[in-house]
């Protein structure tokens, strides 16, 4: 399965943003809102400069407390991106994710960015391919 069938899957296509200079208070309350685990921080629709994921936000408040929540976002963010295409296969993707250790990739065509996908998103996919793979040979082993 190819990012692209993933991404048509997905229930709601929206990339939702945030602008660097906002503080992590409004960040947080974004999260909350659309109850998402990251968010990509960009100025310009389509080009992302980095993410902030719920981990980036509890390891500052851990770190300082609430004092951090009038920061800025782009003083957290993980601005070295891991990004993918839409014709990475869901099998690469979720080994990009396991090895760096992270949930959310932006999803890039040329220098544009056309999605963003989790790893549950991933995950999904994958299950469903398998379970139709699982009928697909039941089907074949029964003689329908």
């Amino acid at each position: 399965m190819l990012v692209k069938q993933i991404l048509k899957a997905k229930p709601f296509s929206e990339i939702l943003t945030i602008q660097p200079d906002a503080s992590l208070s409004e960040a947080v309350k974004l999260l909350c809102e659309k109850k998402i685990g990251a968010v990509v921080v960009a100025k310009e629709v389509g080009v992302p400069m980095g993410i902030l994921s719920e981990r980036d936000v509890v390891r500052e408040l851990g770190n300082r407390g609430a004092a951090c929540l009038s920061d800025l976002v782009k003083e957290y963010m993980t601005s070295k991106l891991t990004t993918c295409t839409e014709d990475d296969t869901a099998d690469a993707v979720l080994q990009m994710m396991t090895e760096g250790r992270f949930r959310h990739l932006p999803v890039m065509d040329g220098g544009k960015m056309v999605g963003l996908i989790s790893i549950g998103d991933v995950v999904k996919a994958r299950l469903s391919e398998l379970s139709m793979e699982k009928d697909a040979l039941q089907g074949m082993i029964m003689g329908h």
